[in-house]
Parts: C-alpha cells; sequence; structure tokens
C-alpha cells in the first residue's frame, strides 16, 4: 500500500475517532439523565422522542468527522487548515461541554450560554470548512442546523422548567 494512502486512512480513522469520541464521552453525561431528570421536564411541542437523539447525533459525529478529515488531508502547514481545524476542535469542545452542562449540571441557563457559544463558534467554523475545501464546509450544514435547533429547544425548555435555570 502506498504511504499517501495508509497517511489517508490514518487520518480518516483519527477524524472519525475524535468525533466520535467526543459523541461518546457527550453521551456519558447525557445517558443517565435521559429517563431521569430529563423525562420530569417541561419540554415544548416540537421536541423529538428520546430514541431518535442518539441515531442523528451519530450520523452528525460522522459527518463532522469526514469535514475534519476533508480540512486535514489538504494540509496543516497550510494557515487556512490551521485555522479551520483550531476553530473545530474549539467547537468539538463546546459541543460536549453543553451536554455536561444540561444533563449532568443540570443547570439550563449554563447550557443556553454555552450553545449560544457553540452556535458562533460553529458558524465560524462553518465558513472556515468552505474556504478550506466545499466539501468540509457542506459536511458541517446538517450539524449547523441541528444546533441552531438545539439552541431553540434549550430556550425553551429553560422557559418551562424556571426551577432548573441555576447552577445546582
Amino acid at each position: 500500500m502506498p504511504k499517501s494512502l495508509i497517511h489517508k486512512i490514518l487520518l480518516l480513522a483519527f477524524a472519525l475517532g475524535i468525533c466520535l469520541l467526543a459523541g461518546y464521552v457527550g453521551s456519558y453525561y447525557t445517558t443517565p439523565s435521559i429517563p431521569t431528570w430529563y423525562a420530569g421536564l417541561e419540554k415544548p411541542d416540537l421536541t423529538p422522542p428520546s430514541w431518535v437523539f442518539a441515531p442523528v447525533w451519530t450520523a452528525l459525529y460522522v459527518m463532522m468527522g469526514l469535514s475534519l478529515y476533508l480540512m486535514l488531508v489538504r494540509g496543516l502547514q497550510k494557515r487556512e487548515v490551521q485555522f479551520g481545524v483550531s476553530l473545530f476542535f474549539f467547537q468539538l469542545l463546546l459541543n460536549v461541554s453543553w451536554s455536561f452542562a444540561f444533563f449532568s449540571l443540570h443547570s439550563l441557563f449554563l447550557a443556553l450560554m454555552v450553545i449560544i457559544a457553540l452556535w458562533a463558534i460553529l458558524l465560524c467554523t462553518v465558513i472556515q470548512a468552505f474556504r478550506v475545501t466545499a466539501g468540509a464546509g457542506a459536511l458541517l450544514i446538517p450539524y449547523f442546523i441541528w444546533v441552531t435547533f438545539a439552541f431553540y429547544l434549550t430556550y425553551a425548555i429553560m422557559q418551562l422548567n424556571p426551577a432548573w435555570v441555576g447552577l445546582p
């Protein structure tokens, strides 16, 4: 197998693996609260059933991994790639932080603040990914739409459950 093909396979495995790992860490915070705390919250009418979230997030993490891969294969020596990858990892950290704030800390206000930051950094990430390669940017669009919807859900749940707004 040529060295460049092995390099690309390793980059793909890394990119998918890091995104799926972020999803796993987020689910570590999320899963225990679904049948307990989350089930007891008032939710807006547009809230999908709980079983929808895992397959949607899994698909989004795979698409995120593919986007990261497409940026990485452009070469980390390029400044636009370095900036795009930096933004990507920052939004990934905020993604996991939202799960922690919402499902582990049960702080709806903190979760709202995190998802606002996530939305803004993700928007910057999408724009930068498009600058690196259109495919990388396009793969992030469904994730951006989902985070926008998650912002709405977070805000609406906070409005419907004022007892859970602050820190525990």
